[in-house]
């Protein structure tokens, strides 16, 4: 059976991954480097890490398995998931694969080095229902065929 990963510290949309992780019966891992309230009855569990900076995505790269699910907005641990055979999906419903994954690194180095020499750059918009909505279908979506995908 798989499992949704939640890169948790700065995710909006863990109600949204708590409602599919019920309709499909998943089990989730929500993996932060401080306690946070996860409810009770939706499969979930709280994995609290190391406070270390890569300390939640390293946790979440060394357990996640073929076919998991990865919520994570952090492009090189999106990266790392993939290479270990999941899915994994931005909280904007953007699902990072093999052909999108260079692209989506290129950009996040783009904008390091950007900020590095001083430019000033946004951070990401905040989330909207619009994105809320978008999230939820394409993360059903995901999980939906990644058990079809485990079940062949």
């Amino acid at each position: 059976m798989i499992a949704i990963f939640v890169d948790a510290d700065a995710c909006p949309v863990k109600d949204e991954v708590y409602v599919v992780a019920t309709r499909y019966g998943v089990r989730v891992a929500v993996v932060a480097n401080a306690p946070q309230h996860v409810p009770d009855g939706v499969g979930a569990q709280l994995i609290v890490v190391d406070r270390g900076p890569d300390a939640a995505d390293d946790w979440i790269a060394e357990n996640v398995r073929p076919g998991d699910v990865v919520v994570t907005a952090d492009v090189p641990l999106a990266a790392r998931c993939l290479a270990a055979g999941a899915h994994a999906i931005g909280p904007g419903g953007r699902e990072f694969d093999a052909d999108s994954i260079g692209s989506a690194l290129a950009m996040r180095d783009l904008a390091t080095q950007r900020r590095e020499a001083g430019q000033l750059t946004r951070g990401p918009a905040p989330i909207s229902a619009r994105d809320r909505s978008r999230f939820a279908v394409a993360l059903d979506r995901v999980v939906s065929r990644s058990l079809r995908d485990t079940r062949s």
